[in-house]
């Protein structure tokens, strides 16, 4: 009896979670029409298996976030914004900065971005400056995209997209049981960093260019 009432409640707690927490968290901050909508990439692994669209408002032009997000990688790249002590856990030499690295600037396709000493990384697929950076996993071959898209108001919408490739029954389970949430942990903290250094920038920017204009008018 008991066994068979922990059995019904593991299923309904599944159950709960596949109807009401599971689409939360695959598509954590993203509006109804970004995730259903087509982004760069998506026919890249036409017959994935999961697809997670997660986003976050800035409040900047797109100019004062892509510098951070092109700028990202292992060291001695400015990391992922995200909890860099958990990365290093995992094996990856990484560590967040919050400057922009001039070096760090240029990303061309092809590129490669390597994670551990086991081969695994990313290869960056396309990009377009100010407007999307696709890179792929290797050697799972899924991809994951940053968008950038500006909205009226001079905010930006940056959109997150990771599409799995196909997998087996093992590794889906292992997938939704154990790394779906940490995902979201993960990547909500990332995409929160790039909120608050663009933001941080573009301030600063704004008050350089106020500082900027008084002077020039008086030369005048």
């Amino acid at each position: 009896m008991k066994r068979t009432l922990a059995l019904l409640a593991l299923g309904l707690a599944g159950a709960g979670y596949a109807r009401f927490g599971r689409p939360r968290v695959l598509n954590w901050g993203a509006t109804p029409e970004e995730v259903s909508s087509p982004m760069p990439g998506d026919d890249i692994v036409p017959d994935a298996w999961l697809q997670t669209t997660r986003a976050i408002t800035i409040e900047a032009p797109p100019s004062a976030i892509w510098p951070w997000l092109v700028q990202m990688g292992p060291r001695p790249r400015a990391g992922a914004y995200t909890y860099d002590w958990i990365e290093r856990l995992l094996g990856i030499d990484i560590e967040n900065s919050d400057v922009i690295l001039p070096e760090f600037q240029r990303l061309e396709a092809g590129e490669w971005l390597g994670l551990n000493e086991k081969g695994q990384g990313l290869r960056v697929v396309a990009l377009e400056a100010e407007k999307y950076l696709l890179v792929q996993w290797e050697p799972q071959k899924s991809t994951w995209l940053f968008a950038l898209y500006p909205q009226p108001g001079g905010v930006t919408r940056l959109v997150s997209r990771n599409r799995l490739a196909p997998a087996g029954l093992l590794s889906r389970l292992f997938t939704v049981v154990f790394m779906e949430a940490g995902s979201l942990v993960m990547e909500r903290k990332m995409l929160l960093g790039v909120k608050e250094r663009a933001e941080r920038l573009w301030r600063e920017q704004q008050g350089q260019a106020g500082r900027e204009a008084p002077a020039a008018a008086a030369e005048a």
